[in-house]
């Protein structure tokens, strides 16, 4: 046990959970309503927006995966911050838009949005399905996170006793999500931004100190892992991959449920457009997050006795824990690891709250109970957001922490299916309810069926044109048999209305 590192740790989760309380009463609202509750009033300006987005989209598993996929497969790692500036421009373009029909009619979830363009109950359905199957292995993970850490300070997390400071950590959560909303995990993702960056800062100044400089630990990083394999006569290798990963991951980010409960808390769209432009300053220290994954390469700390059983549990994600506890004073280390376990319970908040807002305005309003009140929709989502929580940490309690690794792949896969219902949606008609249900339901197919055919253990499918190979993350091969399978029924169904209905053409169109 780190004592004193465990201390600091058990501290800042303390003075967070005071916060979280604390929330309940800050810009007060009547949180008997959903829009308050699980949107904040949608009062949020740029300053506070901003550390809310930073909260959602850098969680945990950011801090401890990227690194530690630069540390295992070296360049590809690199794919987050092209990710990043793709995601920043899509959302700049989209959201103000979806911001405005949010806030015109009262929309809560991008479904909402979905099922009033399109009139279409059942596709709403889908769209709301697909974000909550997409959200829960995410929640998962951020457990893994948080589990990582717990563990780095010396607790064992084998068995009930050892899973009972995560439990405890989520049932906190769990707590002060359903008493403040997303209000708190508003004023926490504050205090997880500042201990990020300081934690960041300071492992970008004395870890590369204590290894020779940046140099030496570039030298010390094998040239496999500092370039991606070039394209060639076989197949477009490393080049595609890195592409379609970089594009797709951005796509996928955008459309989770917990990004747009975040972006439509914001108090106008210009508000969103100001945090686009403010958002890269993140992608800048992920940057330096990205590269702890190579200072652990020059470091050595694979092969450190001290550090065995936890890379033998945890795998590569333990490149990073075992770098803050190597070259980090305790104290540090601690602050480093509460700032990674708040990491996770901000992003892990956020995403059951969107859960439970999809599960309250698109399947229990309009299939259960059409009767609901403002009040009772609010009582629905805050025990909803409960459950969602409860069943992630079943999920990780019961599954080996590898195979909850592995499922998240699926996430994106499946979340980017609804691409074409939000993006068709908002700027244009040309495709038919019909025919993006079609699309959607191919494409949760097909990419389900690739990463299964992998075994779970990547994303990256490869088709031959003849001898030659094209390897693509697989959400973008089943996104485009989406749009082809979109398209072509609505052109079906359209063409098929207009034999009916004896209307030309030019009146269709218009």
């Amino acid at each position: 046990m780190n004592t004193p590192a465990t201390i600091v740790f058990v501290l800042i989760f303390a003075a967070v959970t005071v916060l979280g309380f604390l929330a309940a009463g800050w810009r007060r609202g009547n949180l008997d309503e959903l829009h308050e509750w699980g949107l904040g009033g949608r009062r949020f300006g740029t300053v506070m927006s901003w550390f809310l987005l930073g909260g959602d989209l850098y969680t945990a598993f950011t801090v401890v995966a990227i690194p530690a996929l630069a540390f295992g497969a070296g360049a590809l790692g690199m794919y987050a911050i092209p990710f990043c500036i793709v995601e920043f421009q899509v959302i700049f373009l989209v959201f103000p838009l979806l911001w405005r029909h949010a806030k015109k009619h009262g929309y809560v979830t991008i479904a909402d949005f979905v099922h009033a363009r399109f009139e279409s109950r059942l596709l709403a359905l889908v769209v709301a399905l697909t974000g909550i199957l997409a959200l829960m292995p995410y929640i998962a993970l951020q457990l893994v996170g948080l589990e990582v850490m717990i563990g780095a300070l010396g607790f064992k997390t084998a068995g009930l006793a050892g899973d009972m400071p995560l439990i405890v950590a989520f049932a906190i959560l769990a707590v002060y999500t359903f008493k403040s909303g997303l209000r708190a995990p508003a004023m926490i993702a504050v205090v997880k931004d500042v201990l990020i960056y300081v934690t960041i800062i300071a492992a970008a100044i004395i870890i590369p100190s204590q290894l020779g400089g940046w140099e030496k630990i570039f030298a010390a990083v094998p040239p496999a892992k500092l370039l991606l394999k070039p394209a060639d006569a076989t197949g477009l290798n490393g080049y595609s991959a890195y592409l379609s990963l970089a594009i797709g991951s951005a796509l996928s980010a955008v459309l989770y449920p917990h990004a747009a409960t975040a972006l439509l808390a914001s108090n106008s769209g210009t508000t969103v457009r100001k945090n686009m432009a403010l958002l890269p300053i993140y992608t800048l220290l992920l940057g330096f997050i990205t590269l702890l994954g190579y200072m652990a390469i020059a470091s050595g700390v694979k092969g450190m006795p001290e550090y065995a059983d936890f890379f033998k549990a945890y795998g590569n994600n333990f490149a990073v824990p075992a770098l803050f506890l190597h070259y980090f004073p305790s104290w540090l280390a601690g602050l480093a690891f509460a700032a990674i376990g708040i990491g996770a319970l901000v992003p892990a908040a956020i995403m059951s709250i969107a859960a439970a807002n999809l599960y309250t305005r698109n399947i229990h309003l309009p299939y259960i109970n059409p009767r609901l009140s403002g009040a009772d929709e609010t009582r629905v989502s805050k025990w909803m957001a409960v459950f969602v929580k409860i069943g992630a940490v079943a999920f990780i309690v019961c599954l080996p922490v590898t195979y909850a690794t592995e499922l998240q792949l699926l996430g994106g896969v499946w979340v980017i299916q609804t691409l074409p219902a939000v993006m068709f949606g908002l700027f244009s008609r040309v495709l038919e309810s019909r025919g993006l249900l079609a699309g959607i339901v191919v494409g949760l197919a097909s990419g389900t069926w690739m990463v299964a055919d992998l075994q779970f253990k990547g994303s990256m499918y490869t088709i031959h044109f003849g001898s030659y190979a094209v390897p693509l993350y697989a959400a973008i091969w089943a996104l485009a048999l989406n749009l082809v399978v979109a398209f072509a029924v609505s052109l079906l169904v359209g063409s098929s209305r207009r034999s009916v209905d004896g209307a030309p053409l030019g009146a269709l169109a218009k």
